[in-house]
């Protein structure tokens, strides 16, 4: 039977990735998205977009109640969701760093919190959070970005030990620099000195964050839980 599966950030770059490679597997795919058109080609797989500012919590609790009527209890929630909002210390506004956490670390804890009164009750369950290696390796000029997702590493590993007991597993994966719209901001200049520092010499591809996404929500890794599996291209190694 096919799962109730929610992705947060759906609509582009990883979250579109997960999303897709989900429901080519025969899932049933929820996804969020905040401004503009969701995404055709996941229309058409039979995908479900939700629209949802992941910072309001009120949007959230009607997001979780659209799925519930249509998919049923969330199964697999991918907490996908992230922005950036880069610049030095001592530049960056007290907005640009709360705002930061507020959408890649806090909405995590929302969408979890949420997703955990079906997982409990099923005894089932499978968490997985998309962090970076920046969280273990700091970047200049991205303290917030690294300050949020080196929480959810923290979060997701004290889930692991509340809820293990209850057959519910929490990951996370920790990609290195992905070929994304996140990414495309770069200057050609920066993006090659970057893939300079990755042992493989390049950037990663979405759709490979995507199978260790599914790897932790497959059938494989029923005994991984509080892991942290990076998919960086060597960059991080060590950490």
């Amino acid at each position: 039977m096919s799962r109730s599966v929610f992705v947060t950030g759906g609509n582009r770059g990883i979250g579109l990735a997960v999303a897709r490679a989900f429901a080519e597997v025969g899932e049933k795919v929820a996804f969020t998205y905040r401004t503009g058109e969701p995404p055709a080609e996941l229309l058409e797989l039979g995908c479900l977009a939700v629209k949802c500012d992941i910072t309001d919590p009120e949007q959230v609790e009607q997001a979780y109640k659209e799925i519930e009527a249509a998919h049923g209890p969330v199964e697999v929630l991918v907490a996908n969701a992230g922005i950036t909002r880069d610049g030095l210390l001592m530049r960056m506004s007290e907005d640009d760093f709360t705002s930061v956490v507020d959408t890649n670390l806090t909405s995590a804890y929302r969408v979890a919190k949420r997703a955990s009164r079906g997982m409990l009750r099923a005894r089932s369950g499978r968490m997985i959070f998309i962090a970076s290696a920046v969280a273990m390796l700091g970047e200049a000029g991205q303290s917030n970005y690294a300050a949020s997702k080196a929480g959810l590493i923290g979060f997701s590993r004290s889930l692991a030990r509340e809820l293990g007991s209850r057959n519910i597993t929490c990951n996370v994966v920790a990609p290195g620099l992905v070929d994304t719209d996140m990414s495309a901001v770069l200057t050609e200049e920066r993006k090659a000195a970057m893939t300079g520092q990755i042992p493989l010499g390049r950037m990663g591809r979405p759709e490979e964050i995507a199978s260790a996404v599914l790897f932790l929500a497959g059938a494989e890794a029923t005994y991984v839980t509080g892991a942290v599996i990076p998919v960086d291209g060597g960059v991080g190694m060590g950490h």
